[in-house]
């Protein structure tokens, strides 16, 4: 479904025909999903996030503007229904730098040393949705759309509505504050 699909899907469920906005879900269900996942760094969270996320686009359909690729404004939808799970998950006390490292720095080793073993997956998905739990909000978001969703820095300036220079600086913040974060674990550069 392209750009033009979403928004004649679009169209279709305004117009009444509600069965069209399960070709919607089912086009954008699982990049959805994937950055519930990496903001929430919890398969069940991210999947009550995703719901939620899809639940609040299609009842707020009727404020979809075709200026924004449907895409853009569904994970815009997707990444507020994650911060609101995520503000209301942060009564729970938050792992620190250093407690992750103390608690993980073998398997973050092996993680960096692009350990390929594919029964570990999951695992490595863990980690790594923790060590993004522990980025600056802003810093998260573009990480991760860039990153893991394989957004271009054009659509992430959308979503978050900032220029394009913005969103790389930020990028360039999240970078080095994983790089900083990490550095005892990672080879020494030039070797």
């Amino acid at each position: 479904m392209s750009g033009n699909e979403d928004a004649e899907a679009v169209e279709r469920v305004l117009a009444g025909e509600r069965d069209a906005f399960a070709g919607l879900v089912r086009r954008h269900h699982q990049r959805v999903l994937g950055l519930c996942l990496s903001l929430t760094g919890n398969p069940a969270d991210a999947d009550e996030a995703a719901q939620e996320a899809l639940l609040k686009a299609y009842r707020s359909l009727s404020a979809y503007r075709s200026e924004a690729s449907f895409s853009t404004w569904l994970h815009r939808i997707a990444y507020n229904a994650c911060m609101d799970f995520l503000r209301a998950r942060s009564r729970r006390p938050a792992e620190s730098w250093d407690a992750l490292l103390e608690a993980e720095g073998e398997r973050l080793e092996r993680l960096l040393q692009g350990d390929p073993d594919p029964a570990k997956a999951a695992e490595a998905a863990d980690l790594v949705a923790r060590l993004l739990a522990l980025l600056p909000e802003e810093q998260r978001e573009v990480l991760v759309l860039c990153e893991m969703q394989g957004f271009t820095y054009e659509e992430i300036a959308a979503s978050m509505g900032c220029s394009v220079d913005s969103v790389k600086a930020r990028l360039r913040r999240a970078r080095r504050t994983l790089e900083e974060g990490l550095r005892h674990f990672m080879p020494p550069k030039g070797v």
